[in-house]
């Protein structure tokens, strides 16, 4: 294999010509011969049989030069990638030129390469941190949920439902007197004050005795997931069978040894102190790092391929069915729930993608400007890593993640790094970040566009920050 022409054509688009010498032609033709000779058939001779002039000379002399060609190419190619020094962020446009048993063949490859951009300042960079300390309230509340799980469930007799009851009910919802889809259940448990249905249901539910029919009126909120019930007014038939309540554990010595490894209850509330406190410096990190790295991406310039993007979304996507799948739902029906269609959904990535292509390629170039390269023990220590994490043999490991990839990961990290240590942090209380979030920016009036801000979700009522967290992680 040699190149005999590599141009730059466009921004980010490399033109090579590549050709393959007669002689790896030849040996490619006569391994193609040999793979194929058993099936072909020639009259006069056995099959498998019939000598390769033979068979040429009935067939044509390009017979096998085709399968020689789509053979062989693949493999100059990924030669040709590699001594040109480029760098493929997409599937290149192949075109076949010529090919002779005496010349060989030549093909063009159409190249987009990742692009080289240029950065602003990432040294130096002023940032706050803010602090999340770990109050005695978190702890206790931590042990309030662990006695909640660890709760017996009780019949109760003599009394109406109340507040944080589970009440065991029937009930069948109408809209315009008309019953409506999914809104019917026998025997079914609810906990009263859990707020897992529509506003106002579980409210009317206290007070009831057991055995109680009664209507619920309430009305579906404008942002319910069934289009024909937004908004709408509805009644629900309901019948009360039956009212548990919950028998919370002592909080004492013996249930620390129930619930953990510890002996008392003091250790237990310094573990959770403990595993509290690093998740929270982790988050203080994490949220530094993303103020760091918004900065630096601002300053990103050059032009990056679409298809880099497009192909982030892609990924993204697929990540977002696995999860599905794990969870037992597939991509099809989470659409269908959720009440959007494909297109709008992939929109809902596409800010995303695009800030993890420009932080991706800002990290690598400041690697590169940095002479940033992770040590063997370095690589070898992550697919150790690895490797634990997903129960895996380093050796099996290692065939399904190159060793350029694990370095190209470790130097992004060390690139983080390097921002984050040289930054100019001042830390900020949770209460002072919050009021400033609060305060409307004060926009340059030259400036047309802002620049939208990144917003989290709000993790799901009832779980702890720690939690939220880790799901985040």
């Amino acid at each position: 294999m040699s190149i005999t022409s590599n141009q730059k054509t466009a921004a980010n688009t490399v033109e090579l010509e590549i050709a393959v010498s007669p002689e790896e032609l030849k040996a490619a033709t006569d391994k193609v011969f040999q793979r194929k000779v058993k099936s072909i058939t020639v009259p006069g001779f056995r099959k498998g049989k019939a000598p390769r002039s033979i068979i040429e000379k009935m067939y044509g002399e390009g017979i096998f030069l085709e399968e020689a060609v789509n053979d062989l190419y693949p493999k100059a190619y990924r030669e040709a990638i590699e001594e040109a020094d480029i760098e493929p962020v997409d599937q290149a446009d192949i075109e076949f030129l010529d090919a002779d048993m005496e010349k060989g063949f030549t093909f063009k490859a159409i190249v987009t390469v990742k692009p080289e951009i240029e950065l602003g300042e990432y040294k130096g960079l002023a940032a706050e941190k803010t602090i999340y300390p770990v109050e005695d309230g978190d702890i206790e509340a931590e042990l309030g949920r662990q006695r909640e799980r660890g709760a017996r469930i009780i019949t109760v007799e003599g009394r109406p439902a109340q507040n944080g009851d589970i009440a065991v009910i029937d009930f069948e919802g109408f809209t315009d007197g008309v019953a409506f889809e999914g809104g019917k259940a026998e025997g079914h448990s609810l906990e009263l004050g859990s707020h897992s249905f529509i506003d106002g249901f579980e409210e009317q539910i206290v007070g009831r005795n057991i055995g109680d029919e009664f209507d619920v009126n309430v009305t579906f909120p404008e942002e319910y997931h069934a289009e024909d019930l937004k908004g709408k007014p509805a009644v629900f038939q309901v019948k009360l069978h039956e009212i548990k309540e919950k028998q919370l554990p002592e909080l004492d010595d013996e249930f620390a040894k129930d619930v953990s490894e510890f002996d008392t209850l003091d250790e237990l509330r310094a573990d959770i102190r403990d595993r509290y406190t690093e998740t929270r410096k982790k988050r203080s990190t994490d949220e530094l790092e993303t103020r760091l790295l918004d900065q630096i991406i601002d300053g990103v310039n050059g032009e990056i391929p679409q298809v880099m993007y497009d192909n982030k979304v892609e990924e993204m996507v697929r990540d977002f069915g696995y999860r599905l799948q794990a969870q037992g739902m597939n991509l099809e029906l989470y659409l269908q729930y959720s009440g959007m269609d494909e297109e709008s959904f992939r929109e809902g990535f596409k800010e995303q993608a695009q800030r993890q292509v420009k932080m991706r390629l800002a990290l690598e170039t400041i690697a590169a400007k940095e002479g940033l390269v992770p040590t063997d023990e370095e690589i070898q220590a992550e697919y150790e890593r690895l490797a634990e994490q997903y129960t895996m043999e380093v050796e099996q490991l290692k065939k399904m993640l190159s060793e350029k990839d694990i370095a190209s990961d470790l130097a992004c990290t060390k690139a983080i790094d390097l921002v984050r240590d040289s930054a100019k942090v001042t830390e900020v209380t949770e209460e002072k970040a919050a009021s400033q979030e609060e305060k409307p920016e004060k926009k340059p009036a030259a400036k047309k566009a802002a620049t939208k801000k990144k917003t989290e979700k709000p993790a799901q009522e009832g779980a702890s920050d720690e939690t939220a967290q880790d799901q985040e992680d």
